[in-house]
């Protein structure tokens, strides 16, 4: 998505931003870590792809933080997260009318309340998967994010799409 600019006339691209949680535990009696995430359906993005518990844009106004917190709340009824930043990944998506991202990923291995699926309209299915046995299909960029985190080498700032 382009806009142009008012003072100097020329197009610029739109960066838009979102942030993702994934909340993980560790599974009971064994050493393997789980990630929560949902299936996403009637969204018109990803639809049946596997996908953070949590995620959405980051509003006018509002940290990457707040807005990961705010959609936890909103999308699968957690909250107080301990939240812990995992990576920044620049991503375009050359097929999409808004191509140009900036997604900003926590985890989180403590928080208040159950997780629940709280808007069915937009999510068929909240499961938890070890991060060494993901369904398929998972989000292409995410699957990216989950690996970085199963193998421990994920780093602060990464690409994806280019």
């Amino acid at each position: 998505m382009t806009v142009q600019d008012p003072v100097t006339g020329r197009t610029r691209f739109v960066v838009v931003p979102a942030s993702y949680v994934f909340l993980l535990r560790e599974a009971a009696g064994d050493a393997a870590t789980e990630v929560l995430l949902q299936l996403r359906r009637g969204t018109g993005y990803m639809d049946d792809h596997w996908a953070a518990a949590a995620a959405g844009h980051v509003e006018r106004g509002e940290t990457a933080e707040a807005a990961a917190r705010r959609e936890a709340l909103e999308e699968i009824e957690v909250n107080d997260l301990d939240l812990t930043f995992a990576t920044a990944m620049q991503r375009t998506a050359h097929d999409l009318p808004i191509d140009e991202r900036i997604d900003f990923f926590f985890t989180a291995r403590s928080w208040s309340g159950s997780p629940r699926i709280v808007e069915p309209t937009k999510c068929a299915d909240l499961r938890w998967f070890a991060l060494d046995a993901l369904p398929d299909p998972v989000v292409p960029h995410e699957r990216v994010v989950l690996e970085g985190l199963l193998r421990g080498d994920l780093p602060a700032l990464s690409q994806h799409g280019f």
